[in-house]
């Protein structure tokens, strides 16, 4: 493993459940040296299962490999915080509201005494404690996800958390390369609001309020799952002419432009069904794939875990106990690895 940018880079993590470990996770597998700092009863998140990774959960397995671990009550040994601290070229924490203050932990506090640090705040909405589904909801991601005609739902992955480390952790990188130090803040509620700037331009244009759809893309037309496990994604009159033919309809009227597809959506959905009723699944999605339109079979985890592609990306990789995703990029032809599983309790 060859590309370590952050090689000689020393982070000290006082993060728990999920956004903050994943971004320090990331900055382990560039290279950084990390040390993560748990509580004598250990990170609450280590409990979060079944299923669980040897005595971990599984959701904590994926967010904190490649980091050493030390246990420190923040409470008695403040000293040997701030040794930590001292050595450290980045501080990354997620504490509650106000306890980084009461505890000397706070960016002012800290860059005062080592100006050169980067320090990070990850935290989650309007200065309380809070999670990924309480922000999915707060933020109005649950509103547009889920059956028109059904409740809101949450998205079926922590997609706030995670891409709250992500920021999180480009953060950090922008901070070294420019140098000097820095105090970074991301929240699960700036991040919720980023996922939704396309539905806030829409409602900044024309005061609408956004609803659910479902599977379906409501810019789009045909752009969801069809017959319950197929999903057709023709995103251009072009792409829907090859579906036509693949399809075996003729040229519609009703059906002529994408916005004549999303104003006729649902007389769309039954010529598109009874169509596919003809065929497999499976059939079906050879046949759009080979004509080039886009189309999956929606598949289970394990299925995906399975699928030749995913196999030949080289992103799932055993990882002492388990099985780690590693982080989605590659430079010059190499994927950063984790060097490491994550810290046994």
């Amino acid at each position: 493993m060859t590309f370590r940018p952050l090689e000689g880079k020393q982070v000290v993590d006082v993060t728990a459940s999920l956004a903050g470990p994943y971004c320090t996770q990331l900055l382990a597998a560039l290279g950084a040296d990390v040390v993560k700092v748990e509580p004598p009863e250990g990170d609450h998140a280590r409990a979060w299962g079944p299923p669980f990774v040897g005595a971990d959960g599984a959701l904590w397995f994926a967010a904190n490999a490649g980091k050493r671990s030390v246990v420190v009550d923040l409470a008695s040994e403040h000293e040997r915080m701030l040794e930590l601290v001292d050595g450290a070229d980045v501080f990354v924490q997620s504490l509650r509201p106000g306890l980084a203050e009461r505890h000397g932990l706070d960016a002012a506090t800290l860059r005062a005494r080592k100006p050169s640090l980067v320090h990070v705040s990850v935290g989650a909405y309007a200065g309380r404690p809070g999670y990924d589904p309480l922000v999915q909801a707060a933020a109005g991601i649950m509103s547009v996800t889920g059956e028109a005609d059904g409740p809101p739902v949450r998205v079926g992955v922590s997609l706030v958390d995670f891409a709250t480390g992500q920021w999180a952790a480009i953060g950090v990188l922008a901070a070294l390369l420019r140098g000097g130090g820095a105090t970074i803040g991301v929240s699960l509620h700036e991040t919720a609001l980023a996922l939704l700037a396309g539905h806030i331009a829409g409602v900044a244009a024309d005061g609408s309020t956004p609803g659910r759809h479902g599977t379906a893309f409501p810019l789009i037309a045909p752009y969801e799952v069809f017959g319950g496990d197929l999903m057709i994604a023709a995103g251009s009159d072009a792409l829907w002419g090859r579906l036509l033919g693949v399809l075996g309809l003729e040229d519609d009227a009703r059906f002529r432009t994408n916005p004549d597809r999303v104003r006729n959506r649902e007389a769309l959905r039954e010529t598109i069904e009874q169509a596919l009723s003809a065929r497999p699944t499976e059939e079906w999605e050879a046949l759009l794939v080979d004509a080039g339109v886009p189309a999956a079979r929606v598949r289970t985890v394990p299925e995906a875990m399975a699928d030749e592609h995913a196999l030949a990306l080289g992103i799932l990789e055993q990882l002492g106990p388990g099985l780690a995703v590693l982080p989605p990029l590659r430079v010059d032809g190499e994927r950063p690895r984790y060097p490491f599983p994550p810290p046994a309790r």
